[in-house]
């Protein structure tokens, strides 16, 4: 404005009374005295004015800062003027660019004065841009602030919240994340030549990927471009890294109590107030406090345990950049931080150590720190425990160290990571693979008694599941003679291998010692199901698998209990579809909280028994699609199942077989058919049948051969000598096995 001199003079004082500073006072103190003085001297104006309700309050107030900072809701009563004039929104966008600089967060009366200023003009479209967070719908900040909380500004509440078209409604964006596609774009026109993007796919690839979406990182990868291409031309390989620019622009603002609870936080994928203030090895929470409101915190409100987490970006480049500022960690630094942070996540575990979301979360940190900074093993011993014990089987691996050959063992936390890592991934990879992964493990010895134990412990029951029986016997006696805490579970699993190779007197004496002597973990009614089936006893298999689903539920093992409920839908399948199809639906839905491949795949099985006796070729196909998923996971008996179930199958469509009468004397319980002269012939039966055979030509299962001769109402023949020893004698089981193929054929039929 050009105003007169005794005006500017009469503005000085009035600068010089409100002890503004400088220019802003002068500006100030000219249109304060300028817009009241001119409201006053020309009434015309005034009258003009007339239809605004606060103005006469406003020109009766004292010309100052407070008066000042609700002037602009004149300028909002204007501007709906203006849309009633032209019949159209007139909406100005204000922008408040470096909004930190408006004052640390213990003196807030500048932000007060310039909050007023956005609340009274509900009708313009405010920008703030800053380094941080705005804090207005932090009711705790009531009394600092004219208007705070979440019913003031629901779209700045960090954890969401109602949205509408009223004042103080607005929206906070963390320009952090960027989309790569956006990463893609800003970098293709951020340079370019004859309309060209200057920087290649190639790198624009490599500098989104390394940025996780932040802009300050894009900045700093075209600041490098430019350097690289004076001497040369930029290659890749050039952008692969971290800039310790990135770290210096992060830290230059930060007090030193919030430095170290940054440098700390680095450390963790995940955290809390607390868990950052016990790694940084602080009494006080405020730094931490403080931290969590930096925009480089992301949070997760759903996260259960540790809601924040740094911006991959920046936990990059301050964890591995090698940066000369007088702050930096040294490797001591960061092992103590480690150790620190460890023992909180212990600590942590320490507090729930059976809710199985705390067991994951914690190991999945915990091991990450034991490994990368050679930490003794402690309460990671137990956790890993409590994880194998539920049989659910989440991915816990942390990612491989940079620079360091894969699969390299050196440390007891080397070795821990290994095998849960190898007995998460089995439900996805060949049983082969998983065995010579826990072999590695073993052959080290690095892992500490009750460890080691498990380590060969799933060993051995991956080689069984790979048909290696006696290798699998040699293990599980091992285990069991040294009666630690996997003893009983060595046990069990003798137990088992007695019964896939048919000697089921041994298996029920062996399963009902073990009810006795250690209960509820000795999971004896599977084993009971497991054996009472193969004769044919199928409700009181059905029976003992649903105590088993049952006393798994009520000890919240989802793998066991999802298991034990897929063999129950399978026996029930044989013995009549209508009662296996809930079944079947329920364990589906039991599959859904934990995935063991093997019961997913027995439930898959069942299906097929249930479906059994319906020609077409959908069953075939199903068969087929089974077959190569059962291949690919490395499950020999899973497919003698299987061929068990289509032989049913053709059993059931084989109307023309005649009942065999041949069966070895009343008395044998061990005996061979001694034959009652030839079947009728059916092509298809015999092959599937040859194919069983083939199958269970090692010993495991063998008993299968003869149940589908039973089921097939034909003798066995001279050659079959499998070593089965049966808890009836033979001919009751055979008679069993029959009589379920002729009551689906006369249910089909009906």
């Amino acid at each position: 404005m050009d105003l007169p001199e005794q005006m500017r003079s009469a503005l000085g004082e009035v600068a010089q009374a409100l002890l503004l500073p400088g220019v802003v006072g002068s500006v100030v103190g000219q249109v304060t005295g300028a817009l009241v003085r001119a409201l006053r001297e020309h009434r015309a104006s005034v009258r003009a004015l007339a239809g605004c309700a606060r103005l006469a309050d406003l020109l009766e107030a004292e010309p100052d800062l407070e008066m000042l900072s609700y002037t602009p809701h004149l300028l909002a009563w204007d501007l709906a003027q203006l849309a009633r004039e032209h019949q159209q929104p007139v909406v100005p966008v204000i922008l408040m660019d470096t909004w930190e600089d408006v004052g640390d967060r213990a003196h807030r009366d500048l932000e007060r004065l310039l909050q007023r200023i956005v609340w009274l003009m509900p009708n313009a479209l405010f920008v703030v841009t800053g380094r941080n967070r705005l804090q207005w719908a932090d009711p705790g900040l009531a009394g600092l602030l004219d208007w705070t909380g979440p019913a003031a500004w629901p779209g700045l509440a960090r954890r969401g919240g109602a949205r509408g078209r009223r004042p103080g409604t607005g929206r906070q964006l963390l320009i952090g994340e960027l989309a790569p596609e956006d990463c893609e774009d800003y970098l293709a026109r951020r340079l370019t030549k004859a309309g060209r993007p200057l920087i290649g796919q190639d790198i624009r690839r490599v500098v989104t990927e390394r940025s996780h979406g932040l802009p300050l990182y894009l900045d700093l990868s075209v600041g490098r471009f430019l350097e690289i291409r004076r001497t040369r031309a930029p290659q890749p390989a050039d952008f692969d890294h971290d800039f310790p620019a990135l770290v210096d622009r992060t830290l230059s603002e930060l007090p030193d109590p919030e430095r170290e609870v940054l440098r700390a936080a680095a450390l963790l994928d995940a955290f809390s107030v607390d868990l950052a203030t016990a790694a940084a090895g602080q009494e006080r929470e405020a730094p931490a406090s403080r931290l969590v409101e930096r925009p480089f915190v992301l949070e997760d409100p759903t996260a259960p345990l540790w809601p924040y987490h740094l911006h991959q970006a920046v936990r990059s480049a301050i964890r591995h950049a090698t940066d000369g500022s007088g702050d930096h960690w040294t490797r001591r630094d960061w092992t103590r931080a480690a150790d620190r942070a460890f023992h909180a996540i212990g600590d942590q575990f320490a507090r729930a150590p059976h809710d199985r979301a705390t067991v994951v979360a914690c190991l999945r940190q915990g091991l990450r720190l034991a490994r990368d900074y050679a930490l003794d093993l402690d309460w990671l011993t137990d956790a890993a425990l409590a994880y194998v014990t539920d049989s659910v089987w989440e991915p816990l691996a942390p990612p491989a160290l940079p620079g360091t050959a894969a699969g390299r063992l050196r440390t007891a936390a080397d070795a821990l990571v290994e095998t849960l890592s190898a007995l998460a991934r089995r439900q996805q990879e060949h049983r082969e693979h998983t065995a010579d992964r826990l072999t590695a493990v073993v052959e080290t010895g690095l892992l500490p008694g009750t460890l080691d134990d498990m380590a060969r412990y799933y060993l051995a029951k991956a080689q069984r599941d790979l048909g290696h029986s006696e290798t699998s016997r040699h293990g599980m006696g091992r285990i069991a003679s040294g009666g630690g805490r996997f003893a009983p579970a060595a046990r069990r699993g003798l137990a088992h291998l007695a019964h896939l190779a048919g000697d089921f007197p041994t298996a029920l004496a062996a399963a009902r010692t073990l009810g006795r002597e250690v209960g509820w973990e000795a999971r004896h009614h599977s084993l009971l199901g497991e054996v009472w089936w193969p004769q044919g006893d199928l409700d009181r298999a059905a029976e003992s698998f649903g105590a088993a689903r049952t006393q798994a539920e009520q000890h919240t093992v989802a793998g066991e209990a999802a298991t034990a409920q897929s063999l129950r839908a399978l026996v029930l399948a044989f013995l009549d579809p209508d009662r296996a199809d809930p079944e079947i639906g329920l364990a589906q839905l039991l599959l859904e909280q934990a995935d063991p491949r093997a019961a997913a795949i027995t439930t898959r099985i069942a299906a097929l028994v249930r479906d059994a006796g319906q020609p077409g070729p959908e069953f075939d196909e199903r068969v087929r699609a089974l077959r190569e998923e059962i291949t690919a996971a490395g499950l020999p008996g899973a497919q003698a199942t299987l061929q068990l179930a289509v032989c049913f199958h053709h059993a059931v469509l084989d109307t023309g077989a005649e009942p065999d009468t041949g069966a070895a004397g009343p008395d044998s319980g061990e005996g061979r058919d001694s034959g009652g002269g030839p079947a009728r012939q059916n092509p298809a039966l015999d092959a599937e049948i040859s194919r069983l055979r083939e199958l269970t030509s090692g010993g495991d299962h063998a008993y299968y051969t003869d149940i589908a001769h039973f089921m097939a109402g034909r003798p066995l023949p001279p050659d079959l000598a499998s070593p089965v020893r049966w808890l009836d004698p033979q001919h009751r089981t055979r008679e069993r096995w029959r009589t379920l193929v002729t009551a689906r054929q006369a249910r089909l039929r009906g």
